[in-house]
């Protein structure tokens, strides 16, 4: 855990709140940044806090620009799960910031290799990301790219695994409406972060996170990769902790 630095909080909240210090200070030393932003349960409580603090006139969004982590291949932006929708609904549409300046991959893409290409040429013109936040699934996974012989570089497309299908299948009426494919920043997109911030919680993420931060890397844990990175910001509630 070299570049890893490990903080144990109470409650998913202390994590969500302590998190949005760090978003705070990121966006006031570099109000026109750049935030990769992931979905899932796990950063809600940041997004809700991230909300109150630009309401409260704190934080100004007003020049960030974000880059989502990935998209399910085949739903329209305003599909009731896609994460475009997800994001609206939980952070865009309650902030300060300017739609144009909101990326989330297209998961109606026509050419889905040409959007991939054009996504990390967009991270590129930007600067590359300043502050890039994670969660982690239960098999490793970081973004949707899941275990497997290698880490892959760029953005691409994967198949979902049984198990990230099942886990996701609680935003859906059935498994059957989960999609089998998704579109997601490369695990190379991803270490090319500045800095990173990752947030882990529940007593159901003890395993994993013990696999993934204190157990050798390997492709079959994605997140094991972030051992390398100089400079991650591991917050987790105790009962993830325990492990």
């Amino acid at each position: 855990m070299s570049g890893v630095r490990m903080i144990v909080l109470d409650t998913p909240e202390d994590v969500g709140r302590l998190a949005a210090d760090l978003f705070e200070m990121e966006i006031a030393a570099r109000p026109a940044c750049v935030l990769g932003l992931a979905t899932g349960s796990t950063p809600l409580p940041l997004y809700r806090e991230l909300v109150a603090r630009n309401k409260a006139g704190r934080i100004d969004f007003s020049r960030v620009r974000t880059f989502n982590l990935d998209e399910y291949e085949g739903l329209a932006p305003d599909h009731p799960q896609s994460y475009r929708r997800f994001m609206q609904e939980n952070l865009f549409d309650h902030i300060n910031i300017r739609p144009e300046n909101t990326r989330v991959p297209d998961g109606l893409a026509a050419d889905p290799e040409a959007m991939f290409a054009g996504y990390e040429r967009e991270i590129g013109a930007c600067g590359g990301i300043d502050l890039q936040l994670l969660g982690i699934g239960h098999d490793g996974h970081i973004g949707f790219n899941e275990p497997g012989d290698f880490f892959p570089p760029c953005t691409h497309d994967v198949t979902l695994t049984a198990q990230t299908r099942e886990a996701n299948k609680r935003f859906f009426a059935s498994l059957d409406e989960v999609p089998l494919r998704a579109y997601t920043m490369g695990v190379g997109t991803v270490m090319a972060a500045r800095k990173i911030v990752i947030l882990i919680t529940g007593a159901d993420k003890a395993d994993i996170l013990q696999r993934a931060f204190f157990a050798p890397v390997t492709p079959q844990v994605p997140a094991s990769v972030l051992q390398f990175h100089h400079d991650v910001t591991l917050i987790c509630d105790r009962a993830a902790a325990g492990r």
